[in-house]
């Protein structure tokens, strides 16, 4: 019985941030979607960084 509560309550939460979530705008899109390549942008630019440190240093 109790796994049959916990799937039912997780079902019930699930609803539930379906009913509260909204499909973001066009402008909210584009925002996000800005500022995660800059993330990736920054993330591969100090992975070059290390990169390159690391074969000046290894020789």
């Amino acid at each position: 019985m109790k796994y049959r509560e916990s799937i039912l309550n997780f079902i019930k939460q699930s609803k539930r941030v379906l009913r509260v979530s909204k499909k973001p705008s066009r402008e909210e899109y584009l925002n996000v979607s800005k500022v995660t390549g800059i993330g990736i942008i920054i993330i591969g630019v100090i992975g070059f960084i290390i990169s390159i440190i690391a074969q000046l240093l290894g020789g």
